[in-house]
């Protein structure tokens, strides 16, 4: 958007990842239309579905065509921290750059992202001025006014920092493991009431799930549930329907903080399809 240059959706396989072959057939597409692709944004753990892009099928093809392959692994690159939930990251050789949300899952407070790049140079030459007033002595050491577009930039490493030393790796580790125990508990209380489905498969601490029946049924459960007060979910849709998404996050949830949020769920929901049923 900041460079005005043509940006493409491409459509995704049945388990919402981009494949190979689509991005090869999107390729040809373009450069058919005077086209120059130079870049593929993949997404490792998607905002909505927490879905994966295949990486080990995007990679080649772009490094066969000289396309910059970046990354965003925003909510689930926390979960590299352990290893049994890496399995994701086959084809990360050839990405040239990623970046993670600490602030998603990491236990970092906001805002604090980082990015990594497997070749500064790249940015050092795209974003580098030089004016008289820029220069200095120490122009020998790490810039980061040469690696972005702002002049400067907020102390947020600190922050980082103090969650590693707190920590630990074993206890960040405990910590994502605890919330996709959590998220699992909750989807077995969906799995044993007829009135819910679960669409897609539920993936580290998301889990996303709608009522049976009309799509405006689950609309009105998760407004209902947000002006309770009692807890906030979001909406997404899958093929257009509607289904809300519930996400842990927070080291401190426990199973009784799951079993009170899905009585309260369960609640609204069996109220709203008792109200319909009279109406029918």
């Amino acid at each position: 958007m900041i460079t005005l240059i043509k940006m493409r959706f491409l459509p995704t396989d049945e388990q919402f990842s981009l494949r190979g072959d689509t991005l090869k057939q999107a390729i040809q597409e373009d450069k058919a239309r005077g086209l120059v692709p130079l870049m593929v944004c993949a997404t490792l753990g998607t905002t909505g579905l927490c879905a994966f892009d295949n990486l080990s099928e995007l990679g080649p093809i772009c490094a066969e065509e000289g396309l910059w392959l970046h990354v965003d692994a925003a909510y689930a690159g926390a979960a590299y921290l352990c290893p049994e939930l890496r399995w994701s990251l086959q084809g990360v050789e050839f990405v040239d750059s990623l970046v993670l949300n600490l602030a998603k899952w990491m236990l970092v407070h906001f805002d604090c992202a980082t990015l990594w790049v497997k070749d500064k140079i790249k940015l050092q030459k795209a974003f580098t001025v030089n004016p008289v007033y820029l220069r200095h002595e120490y122009s020998q050491v790490v810039d980061f006014m040469n690696l972005q577009i702002p002049l400067s930039r907020g102390f947020r490493s600190v922050k980082l920092w103090l969650v590693f030393r707190c920590f630990g790796l074993t206890n960040l580790q405990a910590h994502i493991r605890h919330g996709i125990e959590m998220a699992k508990l909750f989807e077995s209380h969906l799995k044993n009431d007829p009135n819910f489905e679960v669409p897609v498969k539920s993936q580290l601490g998301l889990v996303v799930f709608r009522l049976k029946g009309e799509p405006s049924l689950t609309k009105t459960l998760l407004d209902r549930l947000n002006k309770s007060c009692t807890m906030f979910l979001s909406p997404n849709e899958i093929h257009k329907k509607p289904v809300i998404r519930f996400v842990v996050t927070s080291q401190f949830t426990t199973p009784d903080d799951i079993l009170k949020d899905w009585n309260i769920i369960s609640g609204t929901a069996s109220t709203l399809l008792a109200e319909k049923k009279a109406l029918d």
